[in-house]
């Protein structure tokens, strides 16, 4: 059985199987307590990293948390991210890695957060028009100047990786994989070998029908549902791997969580170790 915990950046230590705050639903009335549940329900089961960004609503996603969570447990850790914005002329998200932004965004985020540190901040994305030096320096200042904790990446490559570890300690990387989508195999690699924590995206996502149904096949030899079958997978895959899963539904946060008591004997982690080779 794979361990359950993890030290982020060495010393945070948080419960692999976290929570993906995204999809939660922001709006008034109904929709919103149905949120704040999830939430709640979520920390009562034990998670102790929850997941945001500022792009989840502008900064209503971070709002939505401290609503249902503030005053936080002790073990709580939300880690949020910072780096892509509205513009100013057609509204649209873009990146934007430029120095004032990401202070900018730092300190809303306290703010809406209700907290005088992050203990892990992740930049959204590189901003290609702005030097990495520049992004991940002012990310390196404000760890410095005790409103950051630990510093984290999205989407980046090994190379880009290798580049922002050269400025500063990378504590997490959140790219894109799941058990049909392992583009970034290389990245976790470099994150296994260097204790850095890789936070998948979209880690139950799926990709042709007969590859779900080898998923199915296999969920239905554990007694499991597919989805927990590809998070228990995550989980066995590597020691690094911290899964995210989000949903707005209490029934399936519930499902979630149970992978983690899942077991995949040798011979079905076979099967689904293949199953990237024709994804």
């Amino acid at each position: 059985m794979a361990s359950t915990a993890f030290r982020i950046g060495g010393d945070l230590e948080v419960r692999r199987l976290g929570f993906g705050a995204m999809h939660l639903p922001t709006g008034p009335g109904p929709v919103r307590e149905a949120s704040l549940a999830v939430a709640r329900r979520a920390v009562e089961l034990g998670v102790t990293l929850i997941d945001t960004a500022y792009l989840y609503g502008g900064g209503a996603n971070e709002e939505l948390l401290a609503e249902a969570l503030h005053p936080y447990p002790d073990d709580l850790q939300i880690t949020t991210k910072v780096g892509v914005a509205r513009s100013g002329s057609s509204g649209e998200w873009k990146l934007d890695g430029r120095p004032v932004m990401l202070r900018e965004q730092v300190e809303q985020a306290l703010l809406r957060l209700r907290v005088e540190r992050i203990e892990l901040l992740q930049l959204h994305r590189i901003d290609p028009e702005t030097p990495l030096a520049d992004q991940v320096g002012t990310l390196r200042d404000l760890r410095a100047e005790g409103k950051i904790g630990r510093i984290g990446l999205s989407e980046v490559t090994v190379d880009e990786l290798n580049q922002a570890r050269e400025i500063v300690d990378i504590a997490s990387v959140q790219n894109r994989y799941n058990l049909l989508d392992r583009e970034h195999e290389p990245v976790l690699t470099a994150c296994e070998a260097a204790g850095i924590a890789f936070l998948p995206w979209r880690p139950v996502a799926w990709g042709d029908s007969g590859a779900r149904a080898e998923v199915a096949s296999v969920a239905t030899a554990l007694d499991a549902t597919p989805t927990q079958v590809a998070l228990a997978w995550l989980l066995g895959h590597s020691p690094v791997i911290l899964p995210i899963p989000g949903t707005a539904r209490i029934a399936h946060l519930e499902e979630n969580l149970r992978a983690e008591r899942l077991d995949i004997p040798p011979l079905y982690r076979d099967r689904l170790d293949r199953l990237s080779e024709g994804a």
